[in-house]
């Protein structure tokens, strides 16, 4: 049995704001759904939509882009904690702010999409200024509507990011979670609506701080090469798997990756705590995603000790430069592309071997060629 909720639609909100079994007649009696509007400060006008399927909650935001502001399984907590304690409403972020980095001002998701024109840092691109990492995580979702089927949960927005004589690209998000699971999927498509070819970029910056991160803490994937972004990187290119803990002044290092797939095309990218008992994974189509951005961010816990683990269509470079690599994604007038990937939790030292055992089996015999420069072709 499967029922659909509209949330919110042309300008129409449900009147309805807590959704269950008891409510639909459909799953199991664990799950909820409950619609929240933030007041008050910078969180002004925010929707929160609070899905947990009974053992996994998550803040989605569709008021930024759907991006997903946390995690929650009992006493775990998913995300980090940005000196950006609560969601901003895009109303205050001016992204052209501090040179091009005012996009920070409204950074504290556990998942938030760089996109959907471009992804990188800011620059120019022929005659324009990209300011950074895109549009997307502060453009509101215009339409979003509930689906519980009897296997679980699926929450869909769709996302405009369209400008007179700047070109129409649409994006439909689809989450989705099984009951009592600890893990949930994302598959996006975005479209080209415009009469014109398109080019589009995306980037998924999947934070995580405490307590999966900290001293020790070990980052795991598949890859054929890394290399390290810049200098900086580079004077740390044979610790790049482990992490320290919080250092006051600590300038972040990025390192990129040509990951490895499985055989159904899933790249795979962990985090393992310290003491090896709980780990976060995420899972990419490497079809779409063919590229893995490792953010190294320890600096001191006020400041938003965090790292990232970021599949994505390119390495977040200013657009210009992913061109002419042959890394941006060019979409036709009515031409759309779909990216898909999940993260899953792991809560004990069993389920957490067991990621690091598929990891060293994706990675089989074949090392990884380790770049201990920025590698030609990759930073711009």
């Amino acid at each position: 049995m499967t029922t659909s909720i509209t949330l919110w639609s042309a300008g129409q909100r449900n009147n309805q704001t807590e959704f269950n079994a008891a409510t639909t007649g459909v799953g199991p009696d664990s799950w909820s759904v409950r619609v929240q509007r933030l007041h008050g400060g910078l969180s002004d006008g925010v929707d929160v939509v609070f899905i947990n399927n009974g053992r996994l909650t998550l803040a989605v935001l569709p008021t930024r882009g759907m991006g997903i502001w946390y995690g929650q399984i009992d006493d775990l907590r998913l995300g980090w904690n940005s000196p950006v304690r609560n969601p901003v409403h895009p109303t205050f972020v001016d992204e052209m702010r501090r040179g091009g980095i005012g996009w920070l001002d409204g950074f504290n998701e556990l998942i938030c999409r760089c996109g959907l024109g471009w992804n990188g840092a800011p620059g120019d691109d022929g005659d324009q200024f990209l300011p950074l990492h895109g549009r997307v995580a502060n453009l509101p979702a215009h339409e979003v509507s509930l689906e519980v089927s009897d296997d679980g949960l699926s929450l869909t927005g769709v996302v405009d990011e369209a400008s007179v004589f700047g070109g129409f690209l649409q994006l439909t998000s689809v989450l989705s979670t099984s009951f009592d699971s600890t893990s949930f999927s994302i598959a996006d498509t975005v479209a080209n609506r415009s009469s014109s070819p398109a080019d589009a970029e995306m980037l998924y910056h999947c934070n995580v701080g405490r307590p999966f991160l900290g001293d020790g803490a070990q980052f795991m994937t598949a890859a054929r090469e890394m290399a390290p972004r810049d200098e900086r990187a580079a004077e740390d290119t044979d610790g790049w798997q482990s992490y320290r803990g919080p250092e006051h002044g600590y300038a972040e290092q990025v390192y990129f990756y040509r990951p490895i797939s499985d055989a159904d095309g899933q790249g795979l990218a962990v985090l393992q705590s310290p003491e090896a008992d709980k780990a976060v994974a995420v899972r990419f189509d490497t079809s779409a995603l063919p590229w893995l951005t490792q953010w190294k961010n320890t600096q001191a816990e006020e400041d938003g000790y965090c790292t990232g683990l970021e599949p994505a269509t390119g390495f977040p470079n200013v657009r210009s430069y992913e061109r002419e690599q042959g890394r941006v994604v060019q979409l036709d007038a009515g031409e759309d592309v779909t990216f898909r990937l999940s993260m899953e939790v792991a809560c004990d030292g069993v389920a957490v071997k067991a990621l690091a055992d598929e990891v060293d089996a994706l990675q089989g015999d074949s090392s990884m060629e380790v770049h201990a420069t920025p590698r030609a072709g990759w930073s711009g």
